[in-house]
């Protein structure tokens, strides 16, 4: 057996057989528009030196990489995490390679992130984000390739997108507390400048206001807590608010709240009811338990997913905005079945 060359490449096999790069790539996609005698040299040769192709390579003949991008705003947030899960899956499935960035939720690392995987010669690109920036959609019309967004919405519905329907969830939850007599309820939100925010969870809110004759009032719609640190901030902000309820849209803020009001002497849910909206892990180790809507994770990434193949094979999405159903979970933290 010859000897095996390290880290052969295309051009190793190319040069020892005597053919263009495009013919070995043909090899490898399993195209048919090969002599059997060459195919049978070309394989000879990747066996020998111990060729392992990849991406770009298989894509010479293709014109695909058979790669994906995936633009996470925080890979150590659980939510996005079982995104992920149910996108990875269903690239595999069709034989597809994620790659995955993350982003720190900055608006500019979002912007290099798809820049730099489109370098890559990425076939498509799940984004996760939850803010579309107008740097962002610049770059994102601009790509040439698709992107589909993953628990997230933009604007005008500008992108295909999978998700929930947040407004009908966050009134319903909303309503339920308003029916047990609330009259202070916080919203915390990630953002006031976000459309998954604006325009659709702080929307269920004041539905449900208007519908049971409340008032809307600005002081009680709280923003900008992205980790456990600020959420105990904000906790104190709520606690000066007098509010009796909250409505969290991630599950380690609520858990921050949870804990920020149990240790100042209040009791969960006598004295605070809290619900929150992911039903990751955290909604479960906490004392007591987070009540929740709960999303379902992996089939937005597994949907999201497949509609990316469908846009990559050129295909027309009967629909470009698909809302999953959700449910909602009553736990310990409120203080009757939601």
């Amino acid at each position: 057996m010859a000897e095996q060359k390290k880290n052969a490449t295309i051009y190793d096999v190319a040069e020892k057989v005597g053919v263009s790069l495009a013919t070995v790539s043909r090899v490898v996609n399993g195209n048919d528009n090969v002599r059997q005698s060459t195919r049978d040299k070309v394989l000879k040769a990747i066996d020998e030196l111990g060729y392992q192709p990849n991406a770009v390579a298989r894509g010479l003949a293709s014109k695909k990489t058979t790669t994906i991008g995936v633009v996470m705003p925080d890979v150590t947030n659980i939510f996005y995490s079982e995104l992920t899960r149910g996108v990875d899956d269903i690239a595999q499935m069709y034989q597809y390679d994620a790659l995955l960035t993350n982003t720190d939720d900055e608006q500019d690392r979002a912007v290099t992130a798809i820049k730099n995987l489109l370098t890559k010669q990425v076939d498509g690109i799940i984004y996760m984000g939850t803010k579309l920036s107008t740097p962002v959609m610049s770059v994102i019309q601009s790509a040439g390739v698709p992107i589909v967004l993953a628990g997230s919405v933009a604007e005008n519905e500008a992108l295909p997108s999978v998700n929930i329907d947040y407004v009908t969830a966050f009134e319903t939850v909303t309503s339920k507390l308003l029916a047990r007599g609330h009259r202070r309820i916080a919203l915390v939100l990630g953002s006031r400048d976000r459309a998954i925010d604006q325009d659709f969870r702080l929307v269920g809110y004041q539905r449900a206001l208007q519908e049971a004759g409340i008032d809307y009032d600005d002081q009680l719609v709280f923003a900008k807590a992205r980790t456990y640190e600020a959420g105990q901030l904000q906790a104190a902000d709520l606690m000066d608010q007098n509010v009796t309820a909250v409505v969290a849209y991630d599950d380690e803020i609520a858990v921050s709240v949870l804990n920020y009001y149990q240790d100042h002497g209040y009791k969960v849910p006598e004295d605070l009811e809290i619900v929150t909206s992911n039903n990751t892990n955290f909604s479960i180790v906490s004392r007591p338990e987070l009540s929740s809507i709960n999303q379902p994770k992996y089939d937005i990434g597994a949907v999201a997913m497949r509609m990316l193949t469908k846009l990559m094979n050129g295909e027309k999405l009967k629909e470009t905005q698909i809302k999953l159903p959700y449910t909602l979970i009553s736990r310990g933290s409120t203080r009757t079945q939601s």
